[in-house]
Protein backbone atom coordinates (compact mmCIF):
# COMPACT_ATOMS: atom_id res chain seq x y z
CA UNK A 1 0.00 0.00 0.00
CA UNK A 2 1.81 3.08 -1.20
CA UNK A 3 1.17 6.75 -0.65
CA UNK A 4 -0.73 7.10 -3.90
CA UNK A 5 -2.96 4.06 -3.39
CA UNK A 6 -6.69 4.47 -3.99
CA UNK A 7 -7.48 2.90 -0.61
CA UNK A 8 -5.21 5.36 1.15
CA UNK A 9 -7.03 8.33 -0.39
CA UNK A 10 -10.46 6.81 0.28
CA UNK A 11 -9.62 6.42 3.97
CA UNK A 12 -8.21 9.95 4.17
CA UNK A 13 -11.31 11.37 2.49
CA UNK A 14 -13.58 9.39 4.82
CA UNK A 15 -11.79 10.74 7.90
CA UNK A 16 -11.97 14.30 6.58
CA UNK A 17 -15.67 13.87 5.79
CA UNK A 18 -16.33 12.60 9.33
CA UNK A 19 -14.44 15.46 10.95
CA UNK A 20 -15.56 18.40 8.87
CA UNK A 21 -18.69 17.25 7.09
CA UNK A 22 -22.25 16.85 8.18
CA UNK A 23 -23.81 19.90 9.83
CA UNK A 24 -20.63 21.20 11.45
CA UNK A 25 -20.11 18.45 14.01
CA UNK A 26 -16.54 19.43 14.77
CA UNK A 27 -17.36 23.12 15.05
CA UNK A 28 -20.28 22.28 17.34
CA UNK A 29 -18.04 20.18 19.57
CA UNK A 30 -15.41 22.92 19.73
CA UNK A 31 -18.10 25.51 20.51
CA UNK A 32 -19.37 23.40 23.40
CA UNK A 33 -15.78 22.97 24.61
CA UNK A 34 -15.24 26.75 24.55
CA UNK A 35 -18.49 27.31 26.48
CA UNK A 36 -17.32 24.84 29.12
CA UNK A 37 -13.99 26.64 29.53
CA UNK A 38 -15.75 30.02 29.85
CA UNK A 39 -18.13 28.61 32.46
CA UNK A 40 -15.19 27.16 34.41
CA UNK A 41 -13.34 30.48 34.37
CA UNK A 42 -16.40 32.43 35.50
CA UNK A 43 -16.95 29.90 38.29
CA UNK A 44 -13.37 30.36 39.45
CA UNK A 45 -13.80 34.15 39.46
CA UNK A 46 -17.01 33.82 41.50
CA UNK A 47 -15.18 31.66 44.05
CA UNK A 48 -12.38 34.21 44.34
CA UNK A 49 -14.81 37.10 44.87
CA UNK A 50 -16.82 35.10 47.41
CA UNK A 51 -13.65 34.23 49.33
CA UNK A 52 -12.48 37.86 49.26
CA UNK A 53 -15.71 39.02 50.94
CA UNK A 54 -15.42 36.59 53.85
CA UNK A 55 -13.24 37.41 56.87
CA UNK A 56 -10.19 35.24 57.25
CA UNK A 57 -10.60 32.68 60.04
CA UNK A 58 -7.52 31.15 61.55
CA UNK A 59 -7.57 27.72 63.11
CA UNK A 60 -6.58 27.95 66.74
CA UNK A 61 -5.58 24.85 68.60
CA UNK A 62 -7.95 24.04 71.42
CA UNK A 63 -6.78 22.20 74.48
CA UNK A 64 -8.41 18.85 75.17
CA UNK A 65 -9.97 18.20 78.58
CA UNK A 66 -7.54 16.76 81.09
CA UNK A 67 -9.78 13.80 81.86
CA UNK A 68 -10.13 12.72 78.26
CA UNK A 69 -13.93 12.52 78.48
CA UNK A 70 -15.81 14.95 76.30
CA UNK A 71 -17.81 17.56 78.13
CA UNK A 72 -16.22 16.88 81.50
CA UNK A 73 -13.75 19.29 83.04
CA UNK A 74 -11.30 18.51 85.75
CA UNK A 75 -10.40 21.09 88.35
CA UNK A 76 -6.93 20.96 89.73
CA UNK A 77 -6.57 21.68 93.41
CA UNK A 78 -3.68 23.87 94.52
Amino acid sequence: MGFGSIWHWLIVLAVIALLFGGRGKLSGIMGDFAKGIKAFKSGMKEDETADAGKPQVTNQATSAPASGVAGETVQKSS
